[in-house]
């Protein structure tokens, strides 16, 4: 709004509003108004998608993540604040995202719920409204794969259930309950398969990778306890790593192997390492989560819980513009947040630190290119002693050395001012 009043309202509006009355306009939203900006946004991508190739290949395989984030408040006035399972006072947005084999993820899909929600609240609506959209992004006779994945607080009946409805296919992290132990339990020694892990060796002389990882598969029926019909069956895909005991340098070997477990169902047709493999890269969904905590949602502006919503939908339809100049590179498994470059990590003989990757380019949006010409030619240069705050500085650096007084000496200020002035505080370089 500061940069429309300075030349650029009057071809938007019909008079010039203040930049408070953006914050009175998403207060006057309700939680119908924000389900209606729902409908902008998803609208907003199929033509943004139509004109553009943000999403490249929508047509092959694409996978949706969901997951939530909490956006962390200060105070006791935003509604629905809270502290959730991460002991973080704030609210959480709960985010799908769709990506393709050659793009970076898109979100399609959000909603802001209050801090103290369960994860999988409100999850079954969204994925609705994922692959809603997505159905609208795609080709009627696409035949790709979509694939939904997420973690174990997303495995639930209602969230895969809105999954299959949606002829998707599912990659969901299960909990470790008594059934699916009792799984694991029955897969044989020789069904383990070696997998090619971060910082794995390959043995040339057996062909094999030495790996710290194996995974194994077997049938797995979901839910088994409720009604027939709405039970799920599938696969169980199981990735197994030796517990390592933390004495056995000191003469405290174990006697046989222990190992952890991470388990996850899938309906999926993809081959047991594949499967393992792709539902890994499910936590590309970090990155977007710090892009948009980087920008828009680094602060929720408003104390009333619908206009933080709507404010939400908003930052998620400026960020989805500038995702088309990240090109996705190959997805590592390793890769579990988005930095920026990899000078946190230790090195190792497998690892090298390698230099800062430069940032991705940045165009002014369509709005702000038709408008860049009007506010340069009608923007006035104000005093700095008018304003209340002061503009940030962006012309080249000026003299911040301390100014001396005159006491009205003009002999003294021809020193100061005049470049051969015999000034005993400032040398000519």
């Amino acid at each position: 709004m500061a940069l429309l009043r300075h030349g650029g309202m009057r071809k938007l509006f019909e008079a010039p509003y203040a930049p408070s009355t953006l914050g009175s306009f998403l207060r006057s939203f309700s939680f119908g108004h924000v389900r209606q900006l729902d409908a902008v946004a998803s609208r907003f991508l199929c033509g943004l998608a139509a004109r553009t190739p943000l999403l490249a290949g929508i047509d092959g395989p694409v996978m949706v993540d969901v997951d939530d984030t909490i956006i962390e408040v200060h105070g006791y006035a935003k509604q629905g604040a809270g502290f959730g399972y991460t002991g973080v006072g704030g609210l959480t947005a709960l985010l799908a995202t769709a990506t393709t084999a050659s793009n970076a993820p898109v979100v399609v899909a959000q909603r802001l719920r209050k801090g103290q929600a369960n994860s999988a609240r409100g999850a079954r609506r969204l994925v609705r409204d994922a692959l809603a959209t997505l159905k609208r992004l795609r080709e009627p006779n696409a035949t790709g794969l979509v694939l939904l994945r997420a973690d174990s607080a997303f495995y639930a009946h209602a969230t895969i259930s809105a999954a299959i409805t949606a002829r998707a296919q599912v990659s969901v992290t299960v909990r470790m309950d008594p059934t699916v132990k009792a799984a694991i339990a029955s897969i044989g020694d020789d069904a383990w398969t070696t997998i090619a892990y971060p910082e794995a060796i390959y043995d040339p002389a057996t062909d094999s990778w030495i790996s710290r990882a194996e995974v194994a598969e077997v049938p797995f029926t979901a839910f088994s306890s409720r009604k027939i019909t709405e039970r799920v069956p599938g696969r169980l895909v199981v990735r197994r790593i030796p517990d390592l005991n933390p004495k056995a340098h000191h003469g405290q070997a174990t006697l046989f192997d222990l190992w952890r477990f991470h388990a996850l169902f899938t309906t999926s047709d993809l081959d047991t390492v594949t499967a393992d493999a792709t539902h890994r890269h499910h936590a590309i969904i970090e990155r977007v989560h710090a892009g948009l905590k980087n920008s828009a949602l680094a602060h929720l502006p408003s104390g009333k819980f619908a206009a933080n919503a709507a404010w939400l939908v908003c930052a998620v339809m400026a960020f989805n513009p500038r995702r088309r100049h990240y090109r996705r590179r190959q997805a590592h498994p390793s890769d579990y947040r988005d930095r920026q470059d990899n000078t946190h990590r230790r090195a190792s003989p497998h690892r090298l630190l390698g230099a800062t990757a430069p940032p991705a380019p940045a165009t002014r949006l369509a709005m702000a290119a038709r408008l860049d010409h009007t506010v340069r030619s009608q923007s006035r240069t104000t005093a700095t002693r008018d304003h209340l705050t002061t503009p940030a500085n962006t012309g080249p650096t000026e003299d911040r050395r301390p100014r001396h007084h005159t006491s009205g000496d003009p002999s003294r200020l021809n020193q100061i001012s005049s470049p051969n002035g015999n000034d005993h505080h400032h040398h000519s370089p």
